[in-house]
């Protein structure tokens, strides 16, 4: 072992830059990036040509439990309100009936397959049973997709909150693995527990972030991150040591945080933006070192035989049963079943069976791996093709990144939002002054065909320009209202 720390800070430097790197290849080639990150740990691990010896799995779970809570937290912030609103029930209902159903029936096959008791098979589908849509929309971005309707929301909610189910469910079934006088009623009421602890810490959380970052003052905006970076850990930490679930608490904290205007929210945002990057990448890299390759060919066939049972069998029936008392589309739930794409979580999961010394713990890890693997090739690049081959695009305008950016210090709610003139508005043709607009209500820039104009009142507005305005959110919902209006 070196002396001192520089080599391990050479190597892990080299594989975050090749990580970055082969990022590129996924936005090109709509490869989802997740599979690269396993690949380059693969690469350096004991099998490949970097030869770095990791088996261990419960270093390896902690730093992907602490890696998830971060995920989670930023993917909530980052989740529109407005949007999952309109699917807030059937999200729910898919991340935890839908995720039951996956496990039992992805575990029922397990165990016929894998010749296992039937709980060690249901506890492999439990595993297996979380999906993760930000591998999924990684690739519809690369190909210039957007989901119609409300389909990006209720993929997004499901994702996000379908992972304390998983994990429960995990735990659960693995302990009554180890302790089989436990009674499948403890387990039920430790659900309940645990998902009602989640909430309550979840929002306390929410609301106790949100006072210290508004009433503090902090005389440096870079100790904005710091203070809700320690509230995150709190957060999860407390809430899993008193009995509740921090992943829900986490990212129950990060969606309603996520719908309040507070100081430095966009800061925060792109901060957890490349946070969640960084965690993702080393959760990835982690997991690849942990994984002997050279141990997977031995569960291939069976692997590759419960991976396409969970994609058209498992996953397609959980949802169907999930969404059938709510209206939408057959093609549209179809959608939904075949992007349940899997991610690091259940290679994360497949850890506490092998910490809790399973009998079968590495054929399930290595089973779980493969799954993994199988899932990221058939379905990351075939989605492209089944969202078009189902009717389920739709046409988007690209986004506008604006060259600025307005962060309140007081406790004004002002926000900067933009505004589209659409076809056939009135106000197509008419310069600014005559407009009549509010008078708290600012134009900051306007683009127009990529330019940039600063605004004057003798601008002539023109179909398709973007306003960025700045004003509370209850006058940029008038601003909007207004040039919908017609011309006739």
């Amino acid at each position: 072992m070196p002396a001192t720390i520089e080599p391990y800070l050479v190597f892990a430097a080299i594989l975050l830059i090749l990580s970055v790197a082969v990022s590129k290849i996924s936005d090109r080639f709509g490869i989802p990036a997740l599979l690269l990150f396993l690949a380059l740990g693969m690469l350096a691990g004991s099998d490949g040509p970097g030869g770095i010896y990791f088996d261990d799995p419960a270093l390896a779970q902690s730093l992907g439990i602490t890696a998830l809570a971060i995920i989670l937290f930023s993917g909530g912030l980052d989740t529109s309100w407005k949007s999952i609103r309109p699917v807030f029930k059937e999200g729910i209902v898919l991340a935890t009936l839908g995720v039951l159903l996956t496990a039992i029936l992805a575990g029922v096959f397990a165990h016929l397959v894998l010749k296992t008791t039937l709980l060690e098979g249901i506890l492999l589908g439990a595993i297996m049973s979380s999906t993760d849509a930000a591998a999924v929309f990684a690739v519809l971005r690369s190909k210039g997709i957007h989901l119609a309707g409300r389909l990006k929301p209720l993929l997004e909610l499901e994702s996000g909150s379908n992972d304390p189910m998983a994990v429960f469910l995990t735990i659960g079934l693995t302990q009554l693995v180890v302790q089989p006088q436990q009674s499948i009623f403890q387990l039920v009421l430790l659900f309940f527990q645990q998902m009602a602890l989640g909430v309550v810490f979840g929002i306390v959380a929410a609301k106790i972030t949100l006072y210290l970052i508004n009433r503090l003052q902090l005389g440096y905006s870079g100790l904005y991150p710091v203070l809700t970076l320690g509230t995150v850990f709190l957060t999860f930490s407390a809430t899993n040591l008193l009995g509740g679930s921090g992943f829900l608490a986490v990212y129950l904290a990060g969606l309603l945080m996520g719908r309040q205007e507070f100081l430095h929210k966009r800061s925060l945002l792109r901060f957890y933006d490349g946070l969640a990057w960084l965690m993702q990448i080393g959760m990835f890299l982690t997991l690849g070192l942990l994984v002997f390759p050279s141990r997977l060919g031995q569960v291939a066939l069976p692997g590759l035989a419960i991976a396409l049972f969970l994609l058209v069998v498992a996953r397609p029936l959980a949802v169907m049963v999930s969404l059938a008392w709510f209206r939408i589309r057959l093609p549209e739930k179809a959608l939904v079943a075949w992007v349940g794409l899997r991610g690091a979580v259940p290679i994360i999961l497949a850890t506490y069976p092998r910490i809790m010394g399973l009998e079968q713990s590495d054929l399930i890890f290595n089973v779980v791996f493969f799954v993994v693997l199988t899932s990221v090739l058939l379905q990351g690049t075939t989605i492209p093709l089944v969202a078009e081959r189902l009717g389920v695009k739709s046409e988007a305008p690209p986004e506008t990144s604006y060259p600025i950016e307005y962060v309140s210090e007081t406790e004004w709610k002002g926000i900067l939002q933009e505004t589209v003139i659409p076809p056939g508005s009135w106000a197509i043709g008419k310069p600014i002054y005559e407009l009549g607009l509010p008078g708290n209500y600012l134009i900051v820039l306007i683009s127009r065909e990529g330019d940039f104009i600063i605004p004057s009142g003798s601008i002539v507005l023109q179909v398709g320009d973007k306003m960025l305005g700045l004003s509370e959110p209850h006058i940029h919902a008038q601003v909007e209202q207004m040039f919908r209006r017609s011309s006739d």
